[in-house]
């Protein structure tokens, strides 16, 4: 008789364990407790337009083709990969910007003109980051965080003083122009932490966004949730929506199911891809790994406000990804990691989806998705949001020279206490916890339950960390550690 599994959560780390799982012969259901699967990753569709309502960057495309080249097939056979020109542009002021082109010979041009020299520069950087990605990628990531040995291998022992210097250091060291320093700092914010506290050796996310270059799955992000949901059912997955768990059901220190919905769920193993922090309040308190105090002393990544806008004209001076960083980074930085408020003037992101797919909003109109970084926890109140959409709004008709607020036909926010209330997400967190050093690898919460046996965990608050590639790769180490542990 074939063993089973119960996979809380439908998110990409879930999706991508079942997935493998499956493969291996396990009989295997996912509970998801919205009605949509995709966690962080859903989409909003309202009068005829279409919003990722979670990530919308698609970096690092070799991380997809090898999960999907797991399962002999290709990103393809489900979903058109679109590279972006330009994957980006950057607002410093008024009419007052750098875009970062498709190629890394097109951003050297755009770096020269910014400060002489620093083309030379950026090429060494970029080799180096592109060594670390390699390391990464190869040696570092597909580990499971068991053992600090994980991280010592011939290559990493060479890159070992890269562990104790920063980011921050290693950008101003060679960059004195504060407009590129800005834009070779941004990528680390994926990983959910300060560049002054982001290992060196992390510089490979520049090499994901220089070198690799930006991507757009047409129809958007969750067409990527579709394509797993696709091959997980092809390898026999059962899925369950508007699914919540009550309990994770343990005897005599092992995990015999879940109750869902009043109804118990028996299974060999319980894999939870939702909140870790959540998952261990669904157990008795002798069976919990972490105390309270453990998850407070704990560095977060952000949260996030973000809004999704009907404009019933097509902007301009924008393009399919935007930044603004018109204001002090680390004054707004202070505000998240620091002392934790509602930022005086916030640094945000702009997505115009529809820019390059036309699949996201009527014709002649435009979709807009809004973002502000904010600290974990924070107040949430529909007169913030209100109040920080109008800040934000009133820079960014400055800034590119429009005006739209007569144009917007609907706006929906997405703000802390929703992802506390769709995802369980500890402090209303957006991003999981932040990739510092010390909260790297085998530091990070385990994929194996010290207490109770057969219960594993997936996603971005283990290993490797935030964000959807990692979140594939989670999704494979558990699904390793599960397979050598319960055998068919």
């Amino acid at each position: 008789m074939k063993k089973t599994i119960n996979i809380i959560g439908s998110g990409f780390s879930s999706l991508a364990a079942s997935c493998y799982l499956a493969k291996a012969g396990y009989d295997v259901t996912i509970f998801e407790k919205n009605e949509s699967i995709g966690g962080r990753a859903r989409q909003l569709k309202k009068n005829g337009f279409t919003f990722d309502i979670g990530p919308t960057w698609y970096w690092m495309p070799d991380v997809f083709e090898r999960f999907f080249n797991d399962f002999n097939k290709k990103p393809s056979d489900y979903y058109t990969l679109d590279k972006l020109n330009p994957a980006y542009s950057v607002y410093f002021g008024k009419d007052d910007y750098i875009t970062i082109e498709d190629t890394l010979e097109k951003i050297k041009i755009a770096f020269e003109k910014e400060e002489k020299g620093s083309s030379k520069k950026l090429n060494t950087f970029i080799e180096k980051a592109k060594s670390n990605y390699d390391i990464a990628i190869k040696d570092l990531v597909y580990n499971p965080g068991i053992s600090p040995l994980e991280l010592v291998t011939p290559a990493t022992i060479k890159k070992l003083n890269q562990f104790f210097s920063t980011i921050k250091k290693d950008v101003r060291k060679e960059f004195k122009n504060d407009r590129l320093v800005k834009i070779l700092e941004f990528p680390v914010l994926f990983l959910g932490a300060k560049p002054s506290n982001t290992p060196s050796f992390y510089s490979f996310m520049n090499y994901a966004d220089f070198g690799l270059g930006t991507f757009h799955p047409k129809k958007g992000m969750f067409q990527v949730i579709l394509a797993i949901e696709s091959l997980a059912k092809e390898l026999g997955v059962t899925i369950k929506t508007n699914a919540p768990i009550e309990s994770i059901i343990v005897k005599n220190g092992l995990t015999t199911g879940v109750v869902s919905n009043n109804v118990t769920y028996s299974s060999d193993v319980v894999l939870s891809g939702a909140d870790y922090h959540h998952t261990e309040t669904l157990l008795e308190q002798q069976n919990r790994q972490y105390s309270k105090k453990y998850w407070e002393n704990k560095i977060f990544a952000p949260s996030s406000l973000l809004f999704y806008v009907g404009f019933d004209k097509k902007l301009i001076n924008v393009n399919h990804h935007t930044l603004f960083f018109d204001v002090d980074f680390d004054v707004h930085a202070e505000a998240i990691y620091d002392d934790p408020k509602w930022p005086e003037a916030p640094l945000f992101y702009a997505s115009f989806p529809s820019k390059t797919d036309s699949s996201t909003a009527p014709e002649g109109n435009e979709a807009g998705i809004f973002l502000i970084p904010l600290a974990p926890g924070l107040e949430d109140t529909p007169e913030l949001r209100e109040t920080y959409f109008n800040k934000i709004l009133d820079r960014f008709d400055n800034l590119t020279s429009q005006e739209t607020k007569k144009h917007i036909i609907f706006k929906e926010s997405f703000c802390i206490n929703d992802f506390i209330k769709d995802y369980n997400s500890y402090k209303g967190n957006a991003y999981g916890m932040a990739n510092t050093l010390l909260q790297t690898a085998f530091l990070r919460p385990k994929l194996k339950s010290k207490k109770v046996k057969g219960l594993f965990f997936t996603g971005q608050l283990t290993v490797p960390g935030p964000g959807v590639p990692p979140s594939l790769i989670s999704g494979k180490l558990v699904s390793d550690l599960i397979i050598n542990h319960h055998q068919i």
